[in-house]
């Protein structure tokens, strides 16, 4: 005699089992969905700059991986704070990206009392993408070859010289305050919103010098119309490979790029964090990519997302010791 209690469990027992099977390749392919439809890239500078070419050409790559269109929208202004905190403020569920420079995460929160966001707190790095070597340039005018041209005729005039900076609280500002702290020379700071309107100046010599990225400057150099004094990178560029460094000409740790990342809120799931990483470093390593972004002059950068946050923890250490010391404040 067959005991129904027992049987009827066993019947419990084979439909659970059975309801199991089928629902684990669903559960299985909803983990998988992920993206499911457009995302949004945040660009907080205009279109048409080298931020932008970085974002677009990268993006172009991880649509083709992700199988998803990733939508570019500018939104600058406010030293990248709009944009920043548009993405600090939306949706953690992986559709909203956001591309943060040094300005972002290292240097705003030391130059401006109110800042609308966390930089740790509010974002989950993805990764870094790239980074704009800087070049110290020169109106032919001056009659600059070298760095050391340069900062004796700061000495010799204080504060007779003044630079062009493509904007307050941006890498090439900072960059050239690094030298002014190593050197002792003391140059006036003219800051522009963007570098279009900071070059035309320096073209034409209404300002004589800048420190420019070879995004933007290697064409003028390359023309004649602007002099290279010195590269902030640690070695020489290949692209300029008879500029000297700075470190090269005595002016020591200045190395110094306009650097740029990917991050997401904060609160964004892991595992779609962690498939962000994995596509994004993926299509920075593949060729096409690769060749657009040197042409462009930028450095294609590899990594993970814990490289990151230790970057920005070791960038953040180091600048904000420096603006503290030279009293820097944009409010």
């Amino acid at each position: 005699m067959i005991d129904s209690t027992s049987h009827t469990r066993r019947r419990v027992l084979g439909a659970a089992v059975a309801t199991a099977a089928t629902l684990a390749p669903i559960t299985s392919v909803f983990a998988q969905a992920y993206p499911a439809r457009p995302m949004r890239w945040i660009v907080p500078y205009p279109a048409g700059g080298g931020s932008d070419f970085l974002a677009r050409t990268v993006a172009a790559q991880m649509e083709k991986q992700l199988g998803q269109p990733l939508v570019i929208e500018n939104r600058p202004g406010a030293a990248t704070m709009i944009g920043a905190e548009a993405v600090a403020r939306s949706t953690a569920d992986g559709y909203t990206l956001l591309t943060g420079d040094n300005g972002t995460f290292v240097f705003n929160t030391a130059l401006y009392k109110k800042v609308p966001y966390d930089p740790v707190k509010d974002f989950t790095p993805i990764g870094l993408m790239a980074r704009f070597p800087l070049i110290v340039v020169a109106n032919p005018a001056t009659g600059f070859k070298t760095m050391r041209d340069l900062v004796d005729a700061a000495k010799k005039d204080p504060g007779k010289l003044s630079y062009a900076s493509v904007g307050a609280g941006s890498p090439h500002h900072l960059a050239m305050e690094l030298i002014k702290e190593r050197t002792g020379a003391f140059i006036v700071h003219i800051p522009y919103r963007g570098a279009a309107p900071a070059v035309q100046d320096v073209l034409g010599n209404q300002l004589p010098l800048m420190v420019i990225d070879t995004a933007v400057g290697l064409p003028h150099i390359r023309s004649g119309k602007l002099v290279p004094l010195g590269v902030l990178s640690r070695q020489r560029l290949a692209a300029l490979p008879a500029v000297p460094t700075l470190e090269e000409q005595g002016i020591r740790d200045t190395e110094v790029y306009a650097w740029q990342g990917m991050v997401v809120p904060a609160a964004t799931p892991r595992d779609i964090s962690a498939r962000l990483a994995t596509e994004l470093n993926r299509a920075i390593a593949t060729a096409d990519v690769t060749r657009k972004l040197q042409e462009f002059g930028l450095e294609p950068i590899a990594g993970t997302s814990e490289q990151m946050a230790a970057y920005i923890k070791s960038e953040t250490a180091r600048w904000h010791a420096l603006i503290k010391q030279r009293n820097l404040t944009l409010d």
